[in-house]
C-alpha cells in the first residue's frame, strides 16, 4: 500500500507534531551531535517545507536507553543547540515531553516557531506503547508527521500510538527511504549487487534470504566473511566464528551458484596478532596464509580493489556493513577502499544502509556522493528482509 505523504495533508497555520530520529551519540561528548549529524540534517526539508506553512513545529525523540527514567546525560537540549544551527533560527528545547507545562508552552506557540520536547523515553509508556502516554502527546498538536524512519520497525508510542490518534503522514526523510529502499528492491536497474558487511552473519541472515533469488553479485567482507571463509575450509587464526551459522554459509554459497550469483569472498585480508587498535604486528596476508593466534581485521588491497572493479560495472548496488574493523584507524582501509569506489558513479544507484555503515560514509565526507544514505540501521535491515515496519504500517493509506 501506498501511503499517505507529507504533500496530501493540509498542515498550513497548524500545530504540528513531528517524531524524528535524534539518537545520536551523544555519550562521546556534544562535540560529536556536530560530527555525526546527519540525521539532523536528512529531517530539515520536513522541518522547512512545515515552517512555509506557517506550521508551529513539535519535534519529539528518544535519545539513547534511559530505560523510563531521567538520565541527565541523555537530555535532548544540546541536539537542540545543535538544531538551531543547522536550521539557523531557535529552537526551543522543554523539559519534559508531556504534562501541564509542556502543553502550556505548545499551547503559547506563535507560527514558525520550532519546540523540542524533552527525550521521549524517559517515560515508560513511550516504549510500552501506552495508549495514556500516546493520548497525552497527541493532545499536543493538530496533526501528526512520522519522521523518523530509524525507528519506525519500533512499535511504541510514538510510532504507532499516534497515527492512531492524530491526522497523521509520512515526513519528507521517511518518504524518501521507504522510496529508495523500495525501489532498490522492487524494479533495481542490472546488475543487481548486495556488499555486506558487519560483525555477524547472524544479523544479515533475513537479509540474505529476502535478496539473494534477486542479485546478480554478492559481496562479502568484515566479520561475515570470518564465517564464510571458514565455512569453505580456509584458516582464520583466532577470529571469532559463527559455528552456528557455517551451514548457513555453505547453502547460500550453493543456492549462490545455482542462481547463478557471483559470490565474492577475499582473496587477502590484513590480519593481526591483537583484536586491538594497535598491535604488535599486522600484515596483509592471503586468506589460505593466517596464522593461528591472529586475527582477520579487514579485507586487503587486492580484494578491495577486485571489489570495486565489478562493483564499477553494476547499476544498483545496497551497501549494508563495513568491509573491516572500521572504528580503529588501522583497519579502515578496505572499507574507504570500496566506499571511494561507489561514491559517485555516474550510472549507478547506491543505497547505503543506516547504522555502522552510514556512520562509515558519513565520517569519510562521501555522504553526498551516494544516492541515498539510511538513517535507520535496524530500519533499513528489516526493510530489505522484507518485514512491515509497524511505524509505516500504523500510517493511513494514500
Amino acid at each position: 500500500m501506498t501511503k499517505r505523504t507529507l504533500s496530501q495533508l493540509d498542515v498550513a497555520g497548524k500545530t504540528v507534531l513531528v517524531r524524528v530520529d535524534f539518537n545520536v551519540p551523544i555519550e562521546q561528548g556534544v562535540e560529536a551531535t556536530a560530527n555525526y549529524d546527519q540525521r539532523l540534517r536528512a529531517t530539515l526539508p520536513t522541518i522547512e517545507y512545515l515552517l512555509e506553512r506557517r506550521c508551529k513545529v513539535v519535534l519529539c525523540s528518544h535519545l539513547g536507553r534511559p530505560a523510563g527514567q531521567i538520565d541527565e546525560g541523555l537530555r535532548l537540549a544540546p541536539v537542540g543547540e545543535r538544531l538551531s544551527v543547522l536550521l539557523n533560527r531557535p529552537v526551543i528545547s522543554l523539559a519534559d515531553c508531556i504534562g501541564t507545562d509542556v502543553a502550556a508552552a505548545v499551547g503559547g506557540m506563535s507560527e514558525g516557531d520550532i519546540y523540542l520536547l524533552e527525550n521521549l523515553r524517559f517515560h515508560p509508556g513511550e516504549e510500552k506503547n501506552d495508549d495514556s502516554f500516546s493520548r497525552d502527546l497527541a493532545s499536543l498538536a493538530d496533526c501528526f508527521v512520522m519522521d523518523a524512519f530509524a525507528v519506525a520497525h519500533r512499535a511504541h508510542a510514538s510510532t504507532v500510538g499516534l497515527p492512531n490518534l492524530l491526522p497523521s503522514t509520512m515526513g519528507l526523510l521517511t518518504q524518501r527511504e521507504v522510496e529508495s529502499l523500495g525501489l532498490a528492491l522492487a524494479e533495481p536497474e542490472r546488475p543487481l549487487a548486495a556488499l555486506m558487511g558487519g560483525a555477524k552473519v547472524s544479523d544479515k541472515i533475513l537479509v540474505l534470504e529476502n535478496l539473494l533469488s534477486r542479485l546478480d553479485h554478492l559481496f562479502i567482507g568484515g566479520g561475515m566473511a570470518v564465517t564464510f571463509l571458514a565455512a569453505t575450509g580456509k584458516p582464520v587464526g583466532a577470529s571469532p566464528v559463527e559455528e552456528d551459522r557455517l551451514e548457513f554459509a555453505r547453502d547460500v554459497l550453493r543456492r549462490a551458484d545455482r542462481n547463478g550469483v557471483a559470490v565474492h569472498l577475499p582473496d587477502d585480508v590484513v590480519a593481526a596478532d591483537k583484536f586491538a587498535p594497535e598491535p604488535d604486528s599486522v600484515a596483509t596476508l592471503a586468506v589460505s596464509d593466517v596464522p593461528d593466534g591472529w586475527y582477520i581485521m579487514d579485507v586487503g588491497a587486492e580484494t578491495a580493489g577486485r571489489y570495486a572493479a565489478t562493483l564499477a560495472a553494476c547499476k544498483t548496488i545496497l551497501w549494508n556493513g563495513p568491509m573491516g574493523v572500521f572504528e580503529m584507524d588501522k583497519f579502515k582501509a578496505g572499507t574507504r577502499a570500496v566506499a571511494d569506489s561507489i561514491a559517485g558513479l555516474p550510472d549507478a544507484t547506491t543505497v547505503v544502509g543506516g547504522g555502522s555503515t552510514a556512520e562509515a560514509v558519513e565520517s569519510l565526507g562521501l555522504m553526498e556522493r551516494m544516492t541515498h544514505v539510511s538513517t535507520g540501521g535496524g530500519a533499513s535491515l528489516e526493510f530489505l528482509e522484507g518485514r512491515e515496519l509497524p511505524g509505516i504500517a500504523a500510517l493511513p493509506d494514500a
